[in-house]
């Protein structure tokens, strides 16, 4: 009897952290498929849930930091000038100091944009820092 209850809970410890491993990777993953949807729908709406505070915004060769609210604006008139037609991740990663990246393919009547976005970890959150549209 006491040999199944320390088998129990040696089972329970185990699968808790499991799950505590398990949440941040999750997260990451979730953001990431939530960002690629809103940028294929072309919402700056829906993607400005994911960004940063400040962000980074690099458009065709110009860049600069913004407040989300003024990224949001930003990314509603690149979505307006260049209407996608699809987005798809090419390549994910991460870096040894834990920032996650995806590089995927922006396409638009047209045209494509090569998109770079950097995550990272914001209190227990993964936010996007910055994004890259370069003009392929």
């Amino acid at each position: 009897m006491l040999k199944n209850r320390i088998l129990t809970y040696i089972i329970l410890i185990l699968f808790g952290s499991f799950l505590a491993v398990s949440a941040p990777v999750n997260a990451q993953s979730e953001v990431i498929n939530n960002v690629r949807s809103a940028i294929k729908a072309g919402s700056s709406k829906e993607l400005s849930k994911y960004l940063s505070d400040m962000v980074s915004l690099k458009i065709e060769g110009v860049q600069a930091n913004y407040s989300k609210t003024q990224a949001e604006y930003v990314l509603k008139d690149f979505f307006g000038k260049y209407r996608p037609t699809d987005f798809q991740y090419v390549h994910q990663g991460a870096s040894e100091g834990g920032l996650k990246y995806a590089i995927g393919r922006y396409s638009y009547q047209g045209g494509s944009f090569r998109v770079v976005l950097r995550s990272k970890n914001m209190e227990g959150t993964y936010r996007v820092s910055s994004l890259d549209f370069t003009k392929e």
